[in-house]
């Protein structure tokens, strides 16, 4: 069942890289008592996600925080490195928190998993958005296959 606006998000585990290493953040711990924009893209370093999702966060981040968005997060179902190198990279420090959810375990519970094993790349993530207050979903932009509108930095800010 996919998620839906009202819904509260579910438990999880994603990962992402600290000073120390790798880090597992629970979900609760993620969404609890803050303002929350999540996006996902289907893969780290691949062309949409690379040339437009990921630099559209990076460069209206200040904007999405300017409206009481407490945090901004890329999620992807890649490795904590991947995500990392990406990052990095993307030069996302201080505006995008990276996580990975390396095996779509948060993916699948959101209903937002996608089969991509025809382009060799496993079970994915969808393209899509979520703002999440508390830990419940107040705005949900799921993408089309192959489509680049709704999930994007512009639309969620105009949507905030």
């Amino acid at each position: 069942m996919t998620i839906k606006v009202g819904d509260k998000l579910p438990a999880g585990v994603l990962s992402h890289m600290t000073q120390d290493g790798p880090q597992k953040i629970k979900t609760e711990q993620l969404f609890a008592g803050k303002k929350v924009v999540l996006f996902s893209v289907p893969g780290a370093f691949t062309p949409t996600c690379d040339a437009k999702h990921l630099p559209g966060f990076v460069q209206h981040a200040d904007a999405i925080r300017a409206k009481g968005v407490d945090t901004v997060a890329c999620m992807a179902v890649n490795d904590v490195f991947v995500m990392n190198a990406w990052g990095k990279a993307s030069h996302v420090e201080g505006k995008v928190m990276m996580l990975a959810d390396g095996n779509a375990e948060f993916s699948k519970a959101l209903g937002l998993e996608m089969d991509a094993t025809g382009f060799g790349m496993g079970i994915r993530g969808k393209r899509f958005a979520i703002v999440a207050d508390n830990g419940v979903v107040t705005g949900l932009f799921v993408e089309g296959p192959g489509e680049f509108k709704v999930s994007s930095a512009e639309h969620v800010l105009g949507q905030l």
